[in-house]
């Protein structure tokens, strides 16, 4: 396993997962619930910046790593998944929406896994969509774990509206990935 900057921030980034979570399990007498909520969105966008700095800097310092690049995703899904289901418990994200993030994550992560059996990566590539919709989740997680109002903004509302936006965007992208790979599917799959 390569060791490098890019690779320890996204080691970092898989640190902060459960601080975003055990930050929620404090007694309230340590820590007000609004004070926890500033923690945890802090946290949150601390690894969210982890996450598009330590692939600048793969790519400028010429550090990109076959590891990095399994480690990466990884990391990202699993900070998104773990941060919907502390929202899902606190009542704060309808599990329907957090369910079908989910469930994409897993499945374009199989089909990807897959792809790359068949050095077939290519097809499954990150698109224009799913960058979209990465920045929808992004914006929109810290938002609702935040919860309250900011300048006179409710914060909140505008998380579950951008959330929504990516569980469109999620459907949307997973139906692109899954038809740029269904020929492939199909010959590699064989008659049924």
């Amino acid at each position: 396993m390569p060791l490098n900057i890019p690779i320890l921030l996204t080691w970092l980034r898989v640190a902060l997962i459960p601080l975003v979570v055990g930050l929620f399990y404090l007694p309230s007498d340590w820590m007000s619930l609004q004070d926890r909520n500033l923690a945890a969105t802090s946290v949150f966008i601390v690894a969210a910046i982890t996450d598009w700095f330590d692939g600048f800097l793969a790519r400028r310092w010429n550090e990109t790593s076959a590891f990095g690049a399994f480690l990466d995703p990884v990391a990202d899904k699993l900070m998104v998944a773990v941060a919907l289901l502390v929202l899902v418990q606190l009542d704060r994200v309808d599990a329907i929406i957090a369910g079908i993030i989910i469930g994409r994550e897993i499945t374009i992560s199989a089909l990807r896994e897959w792809m790359a059996q068949i050095g077939a990566t290519r097809s499954v590539a990150v698109s224009s969509i799913g960058k979209i919709k990465t920045a929808a989740q992004m914006t929109a997680i810290p938002m609702l774990l935040f919860h309250d109002r900011l300048f006179g903004i409710d914060i909140h509302f505008w998380g579950e509206y951008l959330l929504w936006i990516a569980g469109v965007l999620t459907v949307w992208s997973m139906f692109y990935y899954l038809r740029r790979a269904w020929p492939l599917i199909k010959e590699k799959a064989g008659p049924i």
